[in-house]
């Protein structure tokens, strides 16, 4: 259910109480009072509070009972205990919004309390914001109520550019957004601190932010996301609103979860799950304080990311040389030029110069030929934004002429840390089309992160749609045996090695005698997870004999085990072990994985995930960005492996995934993986239902 409406009553109300009013001065009911007063504030101000006698020359109500029907937003200056009851009060005078400040809930352990007060408010029609926050500010209406200070927020007007909207459960960093972002002369619509999330959350505002013309980019700290796919749906109609949205979500790191758990009572969920969706979602998700900042501020002024790397200009070799290693450990590409612009390069600087991305123009540079070298690159076909990092010495007012009338994203770094700007150099930043900045390894973070944004718009728009699976056995409930197992994947189209289910030994040899030696005996039960340890799995068996003989071991090993049987398989061809699989998250939906095998994906955790409708291209490339890709090219004599067959398999395993609601979990381990053209292998297979 949408809770728009909820949110514009919230942000833009024209009705306000203030609830457990103060006369003393200082108190948090005279700061909202006094911010009400700075924002001319034109309609209603109800006090509800203990004093007898008139504040500020207004009555006060001893009750949120005595208020009228109908106010748009009332304002909690109350301690813990005493909400619940201005709650239930506020219900009963049909109240729309509450904000309440008061800590003490959930991020302290008193989830069963939010928790009732949060059912009373919903079942009532009271939309809350908090309760564990610090306020907000709407720029564009000019109105703020914060539990620290009181001052004049901003008011947009008719020539307004649309700004960035903060949201976050933290209000102390909101604040740092707010305050850079006035430092940057960014315009900032809403910034709003949604605490510990009670009654509206992330999602409603994000919801609410898609369609609102003030907003053209949309910030958020989130330490929580209450409603999965709610969220991921709200999100998507913000990208197809041509509204980015940047995240910092803590949770990466194991004390990460335990700090954002003490802060807000959030529940930690698996964060690269999450990550794997919000992103497939339109969602750029960044890993630090500096990034949200920076890349919000670029998304402001150019909301759509090129999916083409950068073209680089600068006056310092170093800064060159430096330039090629960012890039490769951030993992974006800088383009080559083409060779027309080689030529018009050629045409404008000396021959000395070396005419390549990035360009470094020497001594060279004049007032004559910047604006035509800065517009030489712009217009090359295979530069998606340009950064320029120059001395402040340099001609940035001709630059700004090469930049001006471009449609490419811009940034402009101006070395030399905090140094002060000339008059000049000053005045040429201000009416400067690019974002500026002084830093060029915060802006080459902002490039690597903003093109990747741009390569994930652009891949979500080739997701794959599965057909259903007709020809699966029937699926029970629960972890499933490894032969069984590898019947949905052949079901599926993945190759498994040649073999049956023995129920004694001369089953196993009547199946060895077929497939053909040597082969492996694997003892067989839904419940055996671990058939290695328990001494359920004999390789290589080369006759008749050597099966027998590990038939009857196997039987001893496992003594008093309830088994299914033995599975005898034709020994594999060697080749390289990975592990893929897919899990089914109750709150985000299906990922996969892919990553190096056996032991390996445990010891090292080189896996990568990815969403189940990723294309063909999204497989080979998240294959590619292992640590042990090299692997798969050849290596030290061993033959290129056949990675389509890898994706292929992954591919199908995703279609198992999303039309088999059964399946809550793959495991594929090892998928053998030969020689190119030789296919794959799926030498062992869990498959978890539900």
């Amino acid at each position: 259910m949408s809770n728009i409406a909820s949110v514009a009553r919230f942000l833009r109300p024209q009705s306000v109480a203030i609830v457990g009013m103060s006369a003393r001065k200082g108190s948090t009911g005279q700061v909202i009072l006094q911010s009400l007063k700075l924002n001319d504030f034109a309609g209603p101000i109800y006090l509800i509070g203990r004093s007898t006698e008139p504040i500020d020359g207004r009555p006060v109500l001893q009750s949120p009972d005595e208020l009228p029907e109908g106010v748009d937003l009332a304002v909690f200056v109350l301690p813990a205990a005493a909400v619940r009851e201005a709650v239930a009060a506020c219900v009963r005078r049909k109240v729309g919004s509450a904000i309440v400040f008061a800590s003490g809930f959930a991020e302290l352990g008193g989830r069963e309390e939010q928790d009732a007060i949060a059912k009373m408010a919903r079942d009532g029609g009271l939309a809350i914001v908090g309760p564990n926050c610090l306020g907000f500010t709407n720029n564009v209406d000019g109105f703020e109520v914060h539990l620290l200070f009181a001052r004049r927020a901003q008011r947009f007007t008719a020539d307004s550019k649309p700004g960035v909207a903060f949201i976050g459960q933290s209000g102390g960093l909101l604040g740092h957004f707010q305050r850079a972002a006035g430092a940057r002369e960014m315009p900032v619509s809403y910034v709003v601190s949604i605490g510990n999330e009670a009654g509206l959350d992330a999602t409603d505002f994000v919801e609410f932010l898609a369609q609102d013309r003030a907003t053209s980019c949309i910030a958020l700290y989130a330490e929580q996301i209450q409603r999965p796919q709610a969220f991921l749906q709200a999100c998507a109609r913000a990208r197809a609103a041509g509204k980015p949205i940047v995240m910092l979500h803590p949770g990466r790191s194991s004390k990460a979860r335990a700090a954002a758990q003490s802060h807000t009572g959030s529940l930690a969920g698996d964060y690269a799950t999450m990550l794997t969706h919000v992103e497939r979602a339109g969602v750029l998700v960044v890993e630090t304080i500096d990034e949200l900042l920076d890349v919000s501020e670029v998304l402001a002024r150019f909301p759509v990311p090129p999916e083409k790397g950068p073209g680089i200009l600068t006056a310092s070799g170093a800064i060159c040389a430096i330039v090629n290693d960012v890039a490769e450990a951030l993992d974006f590409d800088i383009p080559s030029l083409e060779p027309s612009t080689v030529k018009r390069l050629t045409e404008l600087l000396p021959a000395f110069n070396t005419y390549r991305n990035p360009l470094d123009v020497t001594t060279a540079c004049t007032e004559e030929n910047m604006p035509h070298v800065t517009r030489a690159l712009l217009d090359d076909p295979n530069v998606g934004m340009l950064l320029i990092s120059a001395a402040s010495g340099l001609p940035v007012h001709k630059m700004n002429e090469g930049m001006m009338g471009s449609e490419k994203p811009l940034i402009l770094v101006l070395l030399g840390d905090g140094s002060p700007l000339t008059p000049a150099i000053a005045e040429a930043v201000k009416v400067t089309p690019a974002v500026f900045s002084r830093s060029t390894d915060r802006s080459l973070r902002t490039v690597a992160n903003y093109t990747r944004y741009g390569r994930a718009l652009a891949a979500a728009r080739k997701r794959v749609t599965h057909a259903p699976l007709t020809n699966l056995p029937p699926i029970g409930r629960g972890p499933q045996a490894e032969w069984f197992g590898k019947r949905i994947l052949a079901a599926a189209g993945i190759r498994v090695p040649a073999g049956d289910l023995a129920h004694s030994a001369d089953e196993a040899v009547s199946i060895a005698r077929r497939i053909g030696f040597p082969v492996a005996l694997k003892a067989q039960a839904a419940a055996l997870a671990h058939k290695t340890e328990a001494g359920g799995v004999m390789l290589n068996l080369a006759d008749e004999a050597a099966l027998r003989a590990a038939w009857e071991t196997m039987m001893r090993n496992l003594t008093g085990a309830v088994l299914d049987g033995g599975l005898v398989e034709r020994m594999s061809p060697r080749g390289i072990e990975l592990m893929v699989g897919a899990k089914r998250d109750p709150a985000w939906g299906t990922v996969l994985l892919l990553g190096l095998g056996g032991i390996w994906v445990e010891a090292l955790g080189d896996v990568q995930l990815l969403p189940g409708d990723a294309s063909e291209d999204e497989i080979l490339a998240a294959l590619r960005r292992l640590r042990s890709a090299k692997l798969l090219d050849g290596f030290r004599g061993t033959p290129p492996a056949d990675v389509k067959a890898v994706a292929e398999t992954v591919t199908a395993i995703a279609r198992l995934m999303v039309t088999v609601p059964e399946i809550i979990e793959i495991d594929v381990n090892p998928l053998m993986v030969h020689a190119a053209g030789e296919g794959v292998t799926a030498l062992d297979a869990l498959v978890v239902t539900g």
